[in-house]
């Protein structure tokens, strides 16, 4: 988001406190602003505090609930379904998806049942501790999960090997300003 947007929440708001991950609820008329709108996620400072709100709380930003659906479509294979559904998750510190940020190490999709698949997602973090990992992760087994094709999909983290820039894809790193 270009030119960041200060609002008062219209009603109490669930966040969560950014790096740490911890959720927290932001009451009713808190001055916030946004400084980061993707992948249906709005990332806000309060009170000097960076907050990631989720898109089921949109209302109390006064946005409209996203409806993104970026890949359900049965003539799109499921595994490039999947992949567009991994580039509508954002680490709320960084305006690059998770995908062109270099931290989805692969997908293997099994069979499970008549048209149905099973999905595991080997992904990583910036950094092992990062406390916004369990938050990031939930968001992509959710979008992933939504795909009518698929059962189930796990996410498995692996740090080896461990992430650096260099598997950031160029347009990541242009939009990072790291080239």
């Amino acid at each position: 988001m270009s030119n960041p947007e200060t609002i008062k929440l219209t009603r109490d708001c669930i966040a969560i406190q950014v790096p740490f991950g911890n959720q927290i609820t932001l009451p009713k008329n808190t001055e916030v602003t946004i400084t980061q709108e993707l992948g249906g996620t709005y990332t806000v400072i309060a009170n000097n505090n960076m907050f990631r709100i989720d898109s089921s709380n949109a209302d109390a930003l006064n946005k409209l609930v996203a409806t993104e659906n970026t890949a359900n479509n049965a003539n799109v294979p499921l595994e490039e379904q999947i992949w567009a559904q991994l580039r509508t998750c954002y680490d709320p510190e960084i305006p690059v998806n998770i995908v062109d940020l270099g931290l989805v190490y692969g997908v293997d999709i099994t069979p499970a049942e008549e048209n149905k698949f099973n999905v595991v997602i080997r992904m990583t973090l910036t950094a092992p501790a990062c406390g916004m990992g369990p938050i990031i992760a939930a968001d992509a087994k959710q979008k992933v999960s939504q795909l009518p094709q698929v059962k189930e999909a796990t996410i498995e983290m692996v740090f080896d090997p461990p992430w650096d820039r260099s598997r950031m894809s160029d347009q990541a790193k242009l939009t990072l300003g790291l080239m």
